[in-house]
């Protein structure tokens, strides 16, 4: 009984991120991935506004006082600034892609997630602040053991907030136009209803719902930079689990996900327990229960009466890959040798990640399959890696072979729930499978040392290609090693693309029963861009290894993958060149080593990236590479008219 009601916390913050995920689902069509992040804006202003009476804003801060707030008045101020936050990003960002496709819709929400949880650290101070209490702190004896008081009153919160947004679904004039709406959107703006005015209505209140509840669980749960965004995946999967429908459902099931966390939390300390499962199993639940309730429910989730066809960026193959390739590698080995230290790793690292985005160009852009787990797939390959040169000594490059490999496997396993899901669903099945891998196989001190995982340094023939040698922090040999790697790969992709496969890929991308109607395996095709895209990730986890020499659970961590999205999105998601310029502009990349090395904006990488997404995905879903190729076509137009 006491692990079931220390469950109600963070069960009450998952129900009310649930139930707000449905609401929001009616009125736009979209799934939000950012509501955690919503809440964890609203925490920590409310912590800031607790310990120094200042309300820290997006941009700027008011100073209220020289005296810390007292507790009421500094929560009504956090949910005022969640919901205000909520507001600007339906106006500013998802009303605009209404009638974008799911895609632009997804990574524009994953970029808010990402933005959002990137402007924290900025602008609060995050080490040592405690969240004073804001509800009682009393106990209570309940069935033979002492509870909190403030556990209990969270719940009853919880459970509010879902009946008042299930009352306004069914009672209210407005709430009944939202799900007219949602049946049909273009029958409801010819009755009159603006379906955008009803929409910013729900932002506004689920911002203020989701944020009111995180502050008060916050002492509880503690104040943790990023947490709260991934409170999301939970409140995600009690979401699907009341198939996007009821809100009472969503709730329940929210509260079900946190007690049964808490309770895979006691059993972890028995005797009997596996210690392979004492860490990271209550992070892998909500990957399981998604799955379960994608490919049980899958089919009876609904759809938004939208207001037409959507159209998909157009995807554009090199013309001439063969002189295009061999300037690439020009310029690379020039670039390696006309470098040094901090900016030839950053070089080299970019031209890795420029794998890993093309694996996403694949998957996302070529297939329409919308993945968020390239780095879980890369972070496969990198520790295989690591056990195939340290315990089985593989020579090089067989290493990469097996552990790419293996790493294919999980792309597979992962990519199942594509046979039943596509869209924003496919993303929160990624999305979980990869924050579950991180948590349950990369952070599991029962798989995964506390020193790291070392890697031994390749060796061909005799020839060493270790990554350093004396004080060279990345050697020629290294990275031409490198080049010839991802050069041959992105190569095989673009003729594999360019044929048969390749126009496979397209037809299901473009109309899945069209393309079975005309002899097409989706099933297999589906399987197939997921086994490639996994295989070209993992190559690129291994490459990062033999970069590292030594690896842990943060070299592939989730917001590193959600920031390769927004660069290969950015860059142009359906174009090879897209990846090329996502390379440059990755994590750790050129770019990275430009504003770390030379300008000192090193920690506003994160919020940049995020923000290029969002803007990408409102002003130009063909990314940086469709802009440019369109640049140049007006301007051919123009000299030869």
């Amino acid at each position: 009984m006491l692990f079931v009601t220390l469950g109600f916390a963070g069960g009450a913050v998952y129900a009310v991120i649930a139930a707000s995920i449905v609401s929001l689902h009616a009125a736009t069509g979209v799934l939000n991935f950012a509501q955690g992040s919503l809440a964890l804006w609203g925490v920590w202003v409310v912590a800031e506004l607790r310990r120094s009476g200042t309300l820290v804003l997006p941009v700027g801060a008011v100073r209220l006082g020289s005296q810390p707030l007292p507790a009421w008045p500094a929560v009504a101020l956090g949910v005022l600034s969640a919901a205000g936050l909520a507001l600007a990003a339906h106006w500013l960002v998802f009303r605009p892609l209404r009638a974008a496709p799911p895609l632009s819709q997804v990574v524009a929400s994953v970029g808010l997630m990402l933005a959002i949880a990137s402007l924290v650290p900025l602008r609060f101070s995050t080490g040592g602040v405690l969240a004073p209490a804001v509800l009682t702190e009393r106990t209570a004896a309940m069935a033979g053991t002492v509870v909190n008081v403030s556990d209990l009153v969270l719940l009853v919160v919880a459970l509010a907030v879902a009946a008042a947004l299930a009352v306004y679904f069914r009672f209210t004039r407005w709430g009944v136009a939202t799900r007219a709406g949602a049946e049909d959107e273009l029958a409801a703006r010819l009755t009159g209803l603006s379906p955008d005015r009803l929409a910013g209505v729900m932002w506004l209140l689920t911002g203020a719902a989701t944020s009111l509840v995180a502050i008060l669980a916050a002492p509880t749960l503690g104040l943790d930079p990023t947490g709260y965004m991934f409170y999301v995946l939970p409140g995600l999967a009690a979401a699907l689990l009341a198939r996007l429908t009821s809100t009472i459902t969503a709730c329940l099931a929210g509260v079900g996900i946190g007690v049964l966390q808490s309770i895979l939390l006691l059993l972890s300390t028995f005797d009997g327990w596996p210690a392979w499962a004492q860490a990271g199993l209550g992070d892998a639940l909500p990957f399981a229960l998604v799955v379960v309730a994608l490919v049980v429910l899958g089919r009876r989730i609904p759809a938004r009466g939208a207001l037409g066809a959507v159209r998909m960026p157009a995807v554009v193959l090199p013309r001439r890959p063969w002189p295009a390739a061999a300037a690439l590698t020009a310029a690379a080995v020039l670039a390696v040798g006309l470098t040094s230290g901090s900016w030839r790793f950053g070089v080299v690292t970019s031209i890795i990640m420029a794998l890993i985005a093309l694996s996403l160009v694949v998957l996302t852009g070529y297939l329409g399959q919308i993945s968020l787990a390239s780095m879980a797939f890369a972070g496969t390959g990198g520790f295989v890696l690591s056990r195939a040169t340290m315990a089985w000594h593989l020579p090089f490059p067989l290493s990469i072979l097996v552990s790419a490999g293996l790493a294919t496997l999980v792309g597979v396993v992962v990519g199942l729930p594509a046979l039943r899901v596509r869209g924003a669903q496919l993303a929160v099945v990624t999305l979980a499978g990869a924050v579950a891998v991180q948590q349950f196989v990369f952070a599991n001190p029962a798989l995964t040392p506390f020193e790291g995982n070392l890697i031994a340094d390749p060796t061909l023939f005799g020839w060493d290609l270790a990554v350093r040698r004396g004080t060279d922090l990345t050697t020629f040999v290294f990275a031409a090693t490198v080049i010839v790697i991802v050069g041959v790969l992105a190569l095989a992709v673009v003729r594999l693309l360019a044929g048969s496969t390749g126009r496979s890929f397209l037809a299901v991308r473009s109309n899945e029963r069209a393309a079975a109607s005309a002899g097409i395996d989706v099933a297999r095709v589906k399987l197939t861009g997921f086994a490639l895209s996994a295989f070209l990730a993992g190559v690129g986890g291994c490459l990062i290894g033999y970069s590292r020499s030594q690896l842990s659970a943060e070299s592939f961590n989730v917001i590193v993958g959600l920031s390769v999205l927004c660069m290969a999105y950015a860059g142009g998601i359906t174009r090879i060149s897209g990846a090329l310029i996502a390379g440059l502009i990755a994590p750790l990349g050129v770019l990275y080593t430009l504003l770390n090395t030379t300008l000192g904006l090193g920690r506003y990488y994160t919020l940049i990236a995020a923000c290029a997404l969002v803007v990408t995905a409102v002003l130009n879903p063909a990314g940086i590479a469709g802009g440019a190729t369109g640049l140049v076509r007006r301007a051919h137009r123009t000299v030869t008219s």
